[in-house]
């Protein structure tokens, strides 16, 4: 039974590694005045902020200036709205499931941010 559990547990991020905390508000569609999104979401996340080039969806390549690796239970699709801790709001460029068994990570969604 430990086995099995302690598999279990390895299979998402320890919560003691959730640090940071940032709002997501899902992107839902275009409406005549603009962006729709949905109800704004308290996400415990690591936020890494390097700034990278990353692709998006659409194949084009962007520059990210931050990462959130969050629990796999997180909506944030592509032009979700999002507040850092610091008060910045970005959009997420793309947000990719990422299996912890090639990896040697746990199980996680990762987030790439303009």
């Amino acid at each position: 039974m430990d086995r099995l559990h302690g598999r279990l547990l390895m299979g998402r991020i320890p919560p003691r590694y959730l640090i940071h905390e940032i709002t997501v508000e899902p992107y839902v569609g275009e409406s005549s005045t603009g962006s729709l999104y949905g109800a704004s979401t308290a996400v415990p996340c690591l936020l890494d902020e390097q700034t990278r080039a990353v692709r998006t969806p659409g194949g084009e390549q962007v520059t990210s200036t931050s990462t959130a690796y969050a629990s796999l239970a997180t909506v944030a699709p592509p032009l979700s709205r999002v507040t850092l801790p610091d008060g910045r709001t970005t959009t997420v460029i793309q947000a990719k499931r990422r299996d912890g068994k090639r990896l040697g990570t746990p199980n996680h969604l990762e987030i790439q941010l303009e």
